[in-house]
């Protein structure tokens, strides 16, 4: 198994002929035996078997259950999570029962039948690998810290996005990555190809919005020496470079039509051709894409292929804007100036009241790059040991948002429809269906808080 430990599986019997029975048929798993409670409980406290099968008739009780049951109570006392799978030929049926009821997974009669318990600890392994997973997932959902190994947030939004990108890492599906510039989309990109299986071979990011028209197909797939002035050596393209491993394609919206149908047929045949060239390559390079742009209006506009955006987005995932972040702000506020305090401004301690009010309050047009920019900006040009709002460049003052329950919540309806009365133009139509009211309830709040139409 390329070196890794297998799992542990502890076999509590005290037949000796049995044991190695089992140990010779599950050569899938570290397999630890035990002749008797002291020495399960032993293996217990320091090897933590994920799965464990147990005999109930253990000495010095062999021909009754009680040792087996202590085994059994003390097993799950120090490992909740073990899955344990009891045997025993000595009153099946109400040592079954009274198993499951102590919290055993699961109940095997004698004489053992080697595949078919071989089959009960395989789904109790597969079972207890979930459970973990689940709970790995849960305890990164509220620490309100690093998910995908480098990404800070508390929002439960973004860490909704980190919890999908970790679901479909180990898949084939394509996913494209939606969301404004600054959020980002190249950090989730990362995120994904380290916790897929391709994480030992390279990452190649490439930003088509950036690469002049002309240059972009060159870029991608390469061209052989002599394919075009200056083309004084045959250069492999980025797809070819993430040969084994993962090509980001940012702002995959600016590739243009020609070259979207060379990149369509990349990914359905997995083979390509430099330009110059006649050899088709085959390439085993996943493929990740990210955009600002809408593409399905693209598509109706007729700038963007339809067989393309399938092909690209199995798995769409929208990235939710900073703004959308609560708490996300000032997270990230202090990891940046703890970076930047200790390259620049050692001296820089941290951010006053005012200035993580400030960071609340302020919209985020620019997202995560923005704030990035304030805190280095900042750090640098502070001469204290608190940032102030000054030092961020942002409007000072107290945080006048209202610790009042009724007060704040007026305070959030007023500024929720001062928004949507801005993204509509002053339609009232328009405006209620982005709040999900009706018309009638939106003029009712337009005259609850003394609010018009500008």
């Amino acid at each position: 198994m390329n070196g890794e430990r297998k799992p542990a599986l502890l076999v509590v019997e005290d037949d000796e002929g049995l044991q190695r029975q089992l140990r010779w048929a599950y050569e899938d798993y570290e397999v630890l035996t035990a002749g008797d409670r002291a020495a399960a409980i032993a293996i217990v406290r320091a090897e933590e078997p994920a799965v464990v099968t147990l005999d109930l008739g253990l000495p010095p009780d062999p021909d009754g259950v009680s040792e087996g049951f202590a085994a059994l109570e003390e097993i799950l006392a120090l490992r909740p999570d073990a899955k344990v799978i009891v045997a025993s030929g000595h009153g099946a049926r109400e040592s079954a029962l009274r198993a499951i009821a102590s919290g055993a997974y699961d109940f095997y009669q004698k004489p053992v039948d080697i595949d078919q318990l071989g089959l009960i600890v395989r789904r109790a392994f597969q079972l207890h690998g979930i459970e973990a997973e689940n709970k790995r997932l849960e305890a990164r959902a509220g620490e309100g810290g690093t998910v995908l190994g480098t990404m800070i947030t508390a929002a439960p939004d973004m860490q909704k996005v980190a919890r999908t990108i970790e679901r479909v890492a180990n898949t084939g599906v394509s996913v494209l990555l939606l969301g404004a510039s600054g959020t980002g989309k190249e950090l989730l990109a990362r995120g994904l190809h380290e916790a897929s299986a391709r994480r030992e071979r390279a990452f190649v990011a490439i930003n088509c919005a950036a690469i002049p028209e002309n240059l972009l197909e060159a870029e991608l797939f390469g061209y052989e020496k002599g394919a075009f002035t200056g083309a004084i050596k045959t250069t492999e393209g980025k797809i070819e470079l993430a040969q084994g491993g993962t090509l980001f394609l940012d702002e995959v919206g600016d590739i243009p039509l020609p070259l979207q149908v060379k990149l369509l047929r990349f990914l359905q045949e997995r083979v390509i051709e430099r330009i110059g060239g006649r050899r088709p390559i085959p390439v085993d390079t996943r493929i990740v894409c990210a955009t600002h742009r809408n593409l399905e209006d693209m598509i109706a506009k007729g700038s963007f292929r339809d067989d393309l955006y399938y092909r690209i987005a199995e798995i769409p995932v929208r990235i939710p804007s900073l703004a959308e972040r609560p708490g996300d702000a000032a997270l990230l506020a202090k990891h940046f100036l703890q970076r930047f305090a200790r390259e620049m401004n050692p001296q820089v301690k941290g951010l006053s009241p005012a200035a993580l009010a400030a960071l609340d309050r302020h919209d985020w047009p620019g997202n995560v790059r923005e704030l990035e920019n304030r805190l280095k900006r900042a750090v640098i040009m502070a001469e204290g040991k608190l940032v102030t709002p000054e030092d961020l460049d942002l409007a000072g003052g107290e945080d006048d948002f209202p610790v009042n329950l009724k007060a704040a919540r007026e305070a959030a309806d007023r500024k929720a429809i001062v928004r949507a009365l801005a993204r509509a133009e002053n339609n009232i139509s328009a405006a209620a269906k982005l709040l999900g009211i009706s018309r009638p309830t939106l003029y009712d709040l337009l005259k609850q808080y003394d609010l018009q139409p500008a």
